[in-house]
């Protein structure tokens, strides 16, 4: 991908134009690390970039961004690199910003020390010359705090959230990422404007959210949400968690917000969004089911409440049917693990093969680190998979509807059940083929034929 973003300001500047990498790419080598993207800036505008490139689409032209994608012969020279578009960007100036989140209308620019005064921050607002030993044009500071490990808006903090509101967002998610602090005029910027995060649209939430989740520095990022004030305006009932004790023989970390921070501190980078927003999410329930009864603290119907609550969050940040389930089922289900060891046969092979049941796994196991440190019923499930057959969990049925209606049953709501007791029976162990389970649907059905 390096490659082609390499060719891409090559060419610009073959063509008699300025070109230069920008962005979050400088960032990341400055840093050490390969970046996942390439961006470009330049002097053309976009119809002169898309002469010069013609398989280039513009998807912001207005904006003064096309993206140009990598053509399939150079792609072969980096099999390995993502195929992601070059997005080359015109340098610009920028109107007011009605829809916190685009310019009304721009001015283009031949000036890229202009150019760098509309982004976000100054660890994102540095320009390489990769065609000039990497030569660093750094007009913002950022290089500074890079080396002093400090994300700050450039210019006016309070001008450049409401440019764009998600950008208070991402001044937690780079702050975590990279292990930074937060310029003190930013941080007071994103305390004052919080409440306006609920003009972005909700997929753009969660989606950054998501990333916040899902980098390996899941923490931190709720706790400098909480701190900035951007938690309650997106998240209001995890901040309801705060202060809501719980059981010491069970948890004695702490309360509830505890808890749940010290899960989220072992969620590792890139693990599955639905895992990282069920451990967010699990504990959901307590704070509006807490209730001090005389012998200790309770959370009567917690799970149920819990998945409510799961439900309405995941329908308001529109989270996918899919995902939605494997949310809701890991809050559901994450209290079952306690009974484990006193389950019948069939109840626990049903456990085992929930979809997904990996995130049941590691849900369980961190729940337990993060509050009393056992880990005797996680290897105890463990080893019951590890010891039985996939066959004996998700065994072929002995007798289906068919066979049912062949043996003269009329198909109606008690078929469900009359298969549900000879699965039980065949996951027990208690009868091993078609002639027995068909004895048992005799005897115990008798009056349905």
């Amino acid at each position: 991908m390096k490659v082609h973003a390499l060719h891409v300001v090559r060419e610009l500047r073959r063509h008699g134009f300025q070109s230069y990498l920008a962005g979050g790419c400088v960032r990341d080598m400055l840093l050490g690390s390969e970046p996942t993207d390439y961006d470009v800036t330049t002097d053309a505008t976009p119809d002169q970039v898309m002469r010069i490139f013609p398989e280039t689409y513009a998807v912001g032209a207005q904006f003064g961004v096309v993206l140009v994608p990598i053509p399939r012969e150079r792609r072969e020279l980096e099999p390995t690199a993502p195929p992601h578009p070059i997005e080359v960007a015109t340098f610009r100036s920028d109107g007011i910003y009605s829809d916190g989140r685009h310019p009304d209308q721009v001015q283009y620019s031949k000036s890229p020390q202009e150019d760098v005064q509309r982004r976000d921050f100054t660890i994102n607002g540095l320009l390489m010359d990769p065609l000039d030993n990497d030569r660093v044009l750094d007009f913002v500071g950022g290089r500074a705090d890079l080396a002093a490990g400090i994300i700050r808006a450039i210019g006016d903090p309070e001008r450049r959230f409401q440019e764009d509101k998600l950008r208070m967002l991402r001044a937690v998610r780079f702050a975590s990422r990279f292990s930074y602090t937060i310029d003190s005029s930013t941080f007071a910027g994103m305390q004052k404007l919080a409440p306006l995060i609920r003009q972005v649209s909700r997929e753009r939430v969660r989606d950054e959210l998501t990333k916040m989740l899902t980098e390996g520095h899941a923490r931190r990022s709720f706790e400098l949400l909480d701190g900035s004030g951007l938690l309650k305006e997106v998240l209001p009932e995890i901040t309801r968690m705060h202060g809501v004790e719980q059981p010491r023989q069970f948890h004695p970390e702490g309360d509830v917000w505890i808890h749940t921070m010290m899960l989220l501190q072992q969620l590792p980078a890139n693990c599955s969004r639905t895992l990282a927003w069920g451990a967010l999410l699990h504990d959901v329930g307590k704070p509006p089911t807490f209730r001090m009864a005389p012998d200790r603290i309770r959370f009567d119907g917690h799970v149920e409440v819990g998945v409510h609550i799961s439900h309405e969050i995941c329908q308001r940040l529109h989270f996918s049917n899919d995902d939605t389930k494997q949310i809701e089922a890991l809050v559901a289900n994450h209290m079952r693990f306690k009974d484990v060891e006193k389950m019948k046969p069939a109840t626990l092979k049903r456990f085992l093969r929930l979809p997904q049941f990996d995130e049941h796994m590691e849900m369980h196991r961190m729940d337990c680190l993060a509050s009393h440190g056992e880990l005797g019923l996680y290897d105890f499930v463990a080893d019951k998979l590890r010891t039985t057959p996939p066959e004996q969990i998700r065994p072929q049925p002995f007798v289906d509807g068919d066979d049912l209606i062949q043996l003269g049953y009329v198909p109606g709501p008690r078929f469900k059940e009359m298969l549900a007791a000879v699965e039980d029976a065949q996951l027990e162990g208690t009868i091993h083929n078609r002639e027995e389970a068909v004895e048992l649907v005799k005897r115990e059905f008798p009056e349905s034929r």
